[in-house]
Order: structure tokens, then C-alpha cells, then sequence
């Protein structure tokens, strides 16, 4: 019955309508729901132990030891800097990897010359000393 009434409705509507969001709007309807309902009921039923461990800060097993202030190796950061760098870099790679056959050989001269870029930026960081770790 449901199926037949969208039929007819679904071929006097327009295909830009507003109408064929309406599924959509039932679906993040019902998500909103089960999310907040999951939420109320694990509140209402889980288990309510406030013991000195469960309210002490979490760290990880490890003792801590002076103030978070204290200035932190520089390296780190390069490091994360330089993995995001080159991570970008190999992404690049894939929309290659896909074409490979389509691109031909300016393609192929092209992902040589890219390569020589990212080599060149290596050898670079590396005659730097950026990833050198004696502190």
C-alpha cells in the first residue's frame, strides 16, 4: 500500500522536488531518536560508583612529574610536521595509479618530475639533520 502511494505521488512530482528528502528526513529523524534514547537509558540503568580512581585524572600509567608549562624539543613537532608533509606528497600518487594508461607519457614524465621534487625535498631534510634525535 506505502509502495503504491509513493508510486503516484513519486510520477505527479517533480524530480527536484522536495518530496525525495522526505526519506531522508524520516531516517535522521529516527537516528536522533535511538542516539538520545540509547543515551537516556544507559544513564538511567549503567551502574553509579564514583570511587576515588574512577574521579582522578587519567595519565595514562605514567607518573607525572612538574608542570605541563615546561618547553618541549622542537623535533617533535618538526617530525609531525614533515610526516604530514610527505603524507600529502604520496597521496598524489593515487589519482596516477588510476590513470596511468589515460596520462601516457606526459603523464609519466610528469609523475618522474613529481617524484624528483619529493626526492630532492628529502635529501634536503636529511642533509638538515631535521630527523637527527640526540637530545
Amino acid at each position: 500500500m506505502i509502495q503504491y502511494l509513493l508510486q503516484v505521488s513519486a510520477a505527479s512530482r517533480p524530480p527536484d522536488s522536495s518530496f525525495w528528502y522526505f526519506p531522508v528526513g524520516i531516517q535522521l529523524i529516527f537516528a536522533l531518536f535511538l542516539v538520545g534514547f540509547i543515551m537516556v537509558v544507559t544513564h538511567l540503568l549503567g551502574p553509579k560508583r564514583n570511587t576515588s580512581d574512577k574521579l582522578e585524572n587519567f595519565s595514562s600509567g605514567i607518573a607525572t612529574h612538574g608542570d605541563a608549562r615546561h618547553p618541549m624539543a622542537i623535533k617533535y613537532f618538526l617530525v609531525a610536521i614533515l610526516f604530514v608533509l610527505f603524507d600529502v606528497e604520496v597521496i598524489f600518487f593515487y589519482p596516477y595509479a588510476v590513470n596511468f594508461k589515460g596520462l601516457g607519457w606526459d603523464g609519466f614524465l610528469a609523475v618522474l618530475m613529481f617524484v624528483g621534487f619529493f626526492l630532492a625535498g628529502f635529501v634536503y631534510i636529511i642533509k638538515k639533520g631535521a630527523l637527527e634525535w640526540e637530545d
